[in-house]
């Protein structure tokens, strides 16, 4: 699944293409995305100028005076920015129209990404009750420590909790953790400050870093212009159970928390 730098690096991608391009048509192939895509989205967008395009944890928000276009990737999503007279392929599902002669087309393979038209900004009960940004000033160490306190839930487990912080999926918890020098199976509650002022830290460097390098590039996500993200290169841990540690040559172990591959150094991160 698309994490957030995939989706950053997309909306970095697309937004110099749509900021103030006017909407000539919405094509709906195929409305059966995770959840329908109503009429309305084509009736409400078809007309309208694009003033910007945001994202809000993994949901990238093209934003015009009437209302929102929000778009979830899902598993295997991705969107293009194509001349409009380029032929549909399979899995190419809703082509967004530009009077300019060029278009925004979204492919999702295993459609369980989704498309919604938002009335009112950012109004949406998939956007209610998420945590802050991760790369915001809100997500800092008092309040990471302040909101993991007596919580038994298992760290990674914690990290990964969109209701308290956005956007860090897997690959990244995995990443911040080993960077932090963390056990990944350890009660949220237990860290000292000054062990979440590390792993804050962490979270907000591994994060910046995959934005820069491009997403991470893994099975179905590539870039809107079709080219991978980099970031792969860059894992410590994910991906590597079983092979050396990289800072202490250690076998690095790997387990399963909750139903996700979780790997660790057992010397490393205590």
């Amino acid at each position: 699944m698309p994490e957030l730098p995939e989706v950053e690096t997309t909306r970095r991608g697309i937004e110099p293409h749509l900021i103030g391009e006017r909407v000539a048509s919405v094509i709906v192939r195929q409305p059966k995305l995770r959840w329908e895509i109503s009429p309305e989205l084509a009736q409400m967008l078809s007309g309208q100028v694009i003033l910007g395009v945001e994202r809000r944890a993994k949901y990238l928000l093209i934003n015009t005076v009437q209302g929102q276009v929000m778009i979830h990737l899902g598993m295997s999503g991705s969107l293009r920015i194509l001349d409009s007279s380029t032929p549909a392929e399979t899995h190419d599902h809703v082509d967004f129209v530009l009077q300019n002669g060029r278009m925004l087309r979204y492919h999702d393979p295993r459609r369980f990404g989704s498309i919604f038209w938002l009335n009112e900004e950012y109004k949406h009960t998939l956007l209610e009750n998420l945590g802050p940004e991760p790369l915001s000033a809100v997500f800092d160490t008092n309040y990471l420590y302040a909101v993991s306190r007596s919580r038994k839930t298992l760290l990674k487990s914690f990290l990964m909790d969109g209701r308290v912080v956005v956007g860090v999926g897997n690959i990244y918890a995995n990443e911040a953790l080993y960077m932090a020098g963390i056990r990944p199976d350890i009660p949220a509650g237990k860290p000292s400050r000054v062990r979440y002022l590390k792993l804050v830290n962490a979270v907000k460097q591994v994060l910046s870093e995959a934005i820069e390098a491009g997403g991470t590039s893994l099975k179905d996500f590539v870039r809107e212009d079709g080219s991978p993200g980099y970031f792969k290169q860059s894992l410590n841990v994910y991906g590597r159970g079983g092979e050396p540690c990289l800072g202490c040559s250690r076998a690095l172990k790997e387990i399963r928390l909750g139903q996700r591959t979780t790997v660790f150094c057992t010397r490393c991160q205590t």
